[in-house]
């Protein structure tokens, strides 16, 4: 029989206990004896000295276990927000996932985070309240807080009973109860049109059966999502919670699909034992074999397309990864012998649509220094290969400094990129201070040409135009040249040239929502007996480049933006006096406040800047009591002065400066 398959996402706020859920769903279906403990690192999913000292995941992992006729391949993904970017990677290969919350602390920063991004993707999700053994914990308040700060559509799939003790148990609502079916009516009809008409018309003529599958029909399509609650220590209600992830969210039979085209998402990617790489990969559709040749399309649309050969693949199965002849559609799936595989790529036909990012950029960054001078190179190396597992650090390194820099969402990054380098590399490293990290974006349109005469010391002509593009558009590329007026590798090298150029504008900071356009090129063409110093080659192309684009876009000139937090702060109401002082000091803009009781909510916009320094002293204003969540929202124009980030490259603002460290020199295509 060809089995079902479910790649499930379990999602939270850190601590709310997903890699014990993980763990007890596992336990639950037979795969491992024990429940095991992120603590002593004896969990099937989590083994880093670093998540064992702090008791939170860093590394999503992928387990597997079947039920029901359904495999289920289960990614236990990170909750810290300071590593989001596992998170990121994780989204696009997923079938549904179950939204964990406590049901002590409720709805935290990162679950309304991590619902945003479930819902604008359409992922079904299931929600689980979890530790309702716990003292202080109230599932009916945590069910208050997700329909009025999550989504309204949410149905309770039961109720929970002998709260705050070990005896804690949920009861899954009978399927004829009035008003569970008149909940679930009420819900169901906001996307169900025929639904609608009869509960209008009569309620009571509303069948259980109907019922049960339209909210089977929602869920799998993520329009309602039903919530369980339970215990993930005990095991109370988990039991109706795989029912729920069974019955409720989009298992599939791919067997039709696994006879098309190859075609796979790469998520993750880690190194072996030997230092070779090893790619995770969701197979889309096809069935890839050990030994096939399968076409490798690197991430955006830009890069160049190769071929590898698949040496060796490995299965999710009960639990564990074990060694498969061929990995079919629907399948996650481990592969060897593809050196250049990255995170994004796709291997085979590339999807209609390749997801982008999912969540904010990083907008913090910091110096990483290796504690013996000696050891740069080593370092260098080290954190090149950290960058394949998470690229979204965005190593740079500073020829003019020697330093390499790397960019993060938060301190806890620094502590697993620091644990990293210590247990994979044995180096050990500081870190500077950390700093913002800011944009820049064209002010108006700058055009440029230089031409293989004068004082050009390059056999190439580049003329480019720069351009202001939609925001959040990115960088394009385009040509106003001859289709074949110069050879594509020339063409690539200017592209690939102007990417690169364009990571450090007039004040330092990335250029984005930028068009540039090709408008001029021209070079001089190999004698018919083979090339000679008097040719053009790419090197010409490379080193020209710089100096026309910088000029181009003296003349567009740039405007800095810094990153934008939307905050909500909850405070006691009789601490808003002092707090509202420090908001204006830091810059911080209220946009909302409202006073119901003893607490007060002010939300509004602040900058990434100065989000630490509010967490710190709102501490001592609010006598401990104050919560503050706060996550990246968008990018503003600096007003007043405009920070400036050190050049890393040979400053191609500066003519003579950039000629004296870039010689013509003999380079080939």
């Amino acid at each position: 029989m060809h089995r079902r398959t479910l790649n499930l996402g379990i999602l939270a706020h850190v601590d709310a206990g997903k890699t014990t859920l993980t763990e007890r769903l596992l336990y639950a279906a037979g795969v491992i004896g024990e429940i095991g403990s992120v603590d002593d690192g004896s969990t099937q999913t989590g083994s880093l000295a670093l998540e064992r000292q702090r008791g939170i995941t860093i590394k999503s992992a992928v387990v597997s276990f079947a039920v029901g006729g359904v495999t289920v391949n289960l990614i236990d993904t990170p909750g810290h927000p300071d590593v989001i970017a596992e998170v990121e990677r994780v989204l696009g290969v997923l079938d549904g996932a179950v939204l964990v919350v406590s049901a002590v602390e409720g709805v935290q920063a990162q679950t309304r985070v991590l619902t945003r991004t479930l819902q604008r993707l359409g992922i079904p999700t299931l929600i689980f309240i979890n530790k309702i053994d716990r003292a202080g914990a109230d599932s009916r308040h945590a069910l208050r807080g997700i329909a009025d700060r999550l989504t309204p559509a949410v149905i309770a799939m039961g109720a929970a009973s002998g709260e705050g003790t070990r005896a804690a148990s949920f009861a899954s609502c009978e399927s004829g109860d009035p008003a569970f079916t008149s909940r679930l009516a009420e819900v169901l009809a906001e996307h169900d049109e025929a639904l609608l008409a009869d509960f209008v018309r009569d309620e009571t003529r509303l069948s259980a059966g109907r019922l049960m599958a339209a909210l089977a029909a929602q869920s799998r399509r993520g329009l309602v999502h039903p919530v369980f609650a339970g215990s993930a220590m005990t095991g109370a209600g988990v039991g109706e919670l795989t029912a729920g992830i069974t019955g409720l969210l989009p298992a599939a039979d791919r067997k039709a699909e696994a006879e098309g085209p190859v075609s796979a998402a790469v998520f993750k990617v880690e190194r072996g034992p030997a230092g070779e790489k090893i790619g995770y990969i969701r197979m889309v559709s096809g069935t890839l074999c050990a030994r096939d040749r399968v076409r490798v399309c690197p991430v955006g649309m830009d890069g160049t397309e190769g071929t590898g050969k698949v040496t060796a693949i490995s299965v999710f199965e009960q639990g564990k990864a074990s060694d498969a002849p061929a990995v079919a559609a629907g399948q996650i799936a481990k592969v060897w012998g593809l050196p250049g595989i990255q995170i994004g790529d796709t291997l085979g036909e590339r999807p209609p649509v390749t997801a982008r990012h999912h969540f904010a950029p990083p907008s913090l960054e910091t110096v990483v220094v290796p504690d013996r001078a000696g050891q740069k190179g080593a370092l260098h190396a080290a954190l090149t290969q950290v960058a394949e597992q998470d690229p979204l650090i965005n190593l740079r390194q500073d020829d003019v400094r020697s330093e390499l820099l790397v960019s993060l969402y938060g301190e806890v990054q620094k502590e697993v990129i620091q644990a990293t380098l210590a247990e994979e590399f044995c180096l050990a490293v500081q870190f500077r201070e950390t700093t913002t990290i800011c944009i820049e974006r064209p002010a108006g349109c700058g055009a440029t040409a230089e031409f293989m005469a004068g004082d050009n010391p390059f056999r190439a002509t580049v003329g480019l135009r720069v351009a202001p593009a939609a925001i959040g558009a990115g960088l394009s590329f385009g040509l106003e040249i001859e289709p074949g007026a110069v050879p594509s590798a020339f063409l690539k090298a200017i592209e690939e040239t102007v990417r690169r150029t364009l990571s450090q504008g007039l004040f330092g900071w990335q250029v984005t929502d930028v068009a540039v356009t090709l408008t001029d090129s021209g070079y001089t063409p190999p004698p018919p007996y083979g090339w000679s110093k008097w040719s053009s080659s790419a090197r010409d192309f490379r080193n020209l480049t710089p100096l026309v684009l910088m000029s181009a876009l003296r003349q567009a000139g740039t405007t800095v933006h810094e990153p934008i937090h939307r905050f909500s702060l909850e405070i006691p109401a009789d601490t808003v006096g002092a707090v509202l002082p420090l908001l204006a000091r830091l810059l911080a803009i209220p946009l909302n406040r409202a006073t119901p009781g003893l607490l007060a909510v002010i939300e509004g916009d602040i900058p990434a800047a100065a989000v630490h320094q509010l967490q710190q002293q709102m501490a001592g204003l609010t006598r401990g009591e104050g919560v503050l969540e706060s996550a990246f929202d968008h990018y503003q124009r600096v007003r007043g002065e405009i920070p400036v980030r050190p050049r890393s490259d040979h400053n191609p603002l500066n003519r003579k400066e950039y000629l004296l460290h870039v010689g013509r020199g003999v380079g080939g295509v």
